[in-house]
């Protein structure tokens, strides 16, 4: 590994301009997992309020579709086809391309949607094709973390914190962040949006016990967690569980050992997970879609992480927040969360966990 920075001097770099509010059809690129779909909404919201007046496509899978339809930054949704016959990518890419798209930001950025920068034909495009107008051209981009990695692009694309009139740099660290607030008033705030709507009228912690099938190292012992849901309930906290099928033998162990859970695992969809997290008293999850949803709403959280760490790691990369690891460059952002992290998650006790709920300062 090397000690390169993730971000490197752009003092003397100018992005071309970007045209701003001057295009009327723009199309937004984002695949991926929840919780990189989840990170770039703030990117998203960027492009939103430099394009007001045009039409806005994302381009995207289908489990996000419902979530982007209802957001304030797309007029259409678009499905990319991946899990679909060869035939139906064909007919998205003459549809995309019938469209006659005036600019496209890639947030996705790889093999696959580097080759619809060469098929779709807009005129202007934000990403790392080669070709691209607006190219995203840093070598590390891969090695940054995802908002850092926006953000970069962004300015690339012609856009600063600042706007687009002189944009400048997007500051380490600082990266465009997600906003959830308009949840509620896209529904006009209806009862199943609501903790009452659960039978959740005092405080909660939202506890998210699961990971994606493909990725056991990032779950916790259940037992680990039911320990942490008897303290709470010993602390009048409802600790709530959150999660999707997958987790559903989770959610029965847990809930058998600490008899204070209420068990929402499947009863959620995307919108409740986030107005839910929003008015708990913290969360507590590993590296998954839902943490990062949940960090969105700006709500404290503990997140235990899978990350081996060791003395040759430490000599060469200094700090574990090099975002050459994964930590590093997909750690949750929003409110206040801590990070724990262990080469296996088995080397977390309970007490650990507890102590760094109890460093929230939510009990």
């Amino acid at each position: 590994m090397s000690k390169q920075a993730a971000i490197p001097d752009l003092s003397d770099f100018t992005p071309p301009a970007n045209p701003g509010d001057t295009l009327k059809r723009v199309l937004v690129i984002k695949l991926g997992a929840l919780g990189d779909f989840v990170q770039c909404l703030g990117a998203c919201k960027i492009v939103r309020d430099v394009h007001r007046s045009a039409h806005i496509t994302l381009l995207t899978t289908p489990p996000f579709a419902e979530f982007a339809r209802v957001s304030p930054y797309f007029n259409a949704v678009e499905d990319d086809g991946r899990d679909k016959e060869m035939k139906s990518q064909v007919a998205m890419t003459k549809r995309v391309r019938n469209v006659g798209y005036d600019m496209v930001y890639d947030f996705q950025n790889n093999s696959r949607t580097e080759r619809y920068c060469r098929a779709f034909g807009a005129r202007y495009w934000s990403g790392s094709a080669k070709g691209a107008s607006h190219r995203h051209i840093n070598p590390d981009r891969a090695a940054m973390h995802n908002f850092d990695r926006l953000g970069e692009q962004l300015y690339h694309a012609g856009i600063g914190p600042n706007g687009i009139i002189d944009p400048q740099p997007w500051p380490e660290g600082k990266g465009p962040l997600p906003d959830l607030s308009w949840i509620k008033s896209a529904f006009r705030n209806p009862p199943h949006l609501e903790p009452a709507f659960f039978s959740l009228y005092d405080r909660y912690a939202l506890i998210i016990p699961g990971s994606s099938p493909e990725h056991p190292e990032k779950r916790w012992p259940p037992e680990r967690f039911a320990d942490i849901c008897r303290r709470l309930s010993a602390a009048d906290i409802t600790p709530v569980l959150i999660g999707g099928k997958a987790e559903g033998d989770i959610g029965k162990a847990i809930a058998r050992d600490a008899p204070g859970v209420k068990n929402l695992i499947t009863r959620t969809d995307l919108f409740q997970l986030a107005t839910l997290a929003a008015e708990a008293v913290f969360t507590i999850g590993g590296d998954t879609g839902p943490m990062h949803l949940a960090a969105a709403t700006r709500t404290p959280g503990v997140c235990l992480f899978a990350q081996d760490w060791n003395e040759d790691m430490e000599d060469d990369l200094d700090t574990i927040w090099n975002p050459q690891t994964r930590l590093g460059r997909a750690a949750p952002k929003g409110g206040s969360v801590i990070v724990m992290n262990a080469a296996s998650l088995d080397e977390l006790s309970t007490d650990d966990v507890w102590r760094s709920i109890k460093a929230l300062g939510v009990l």
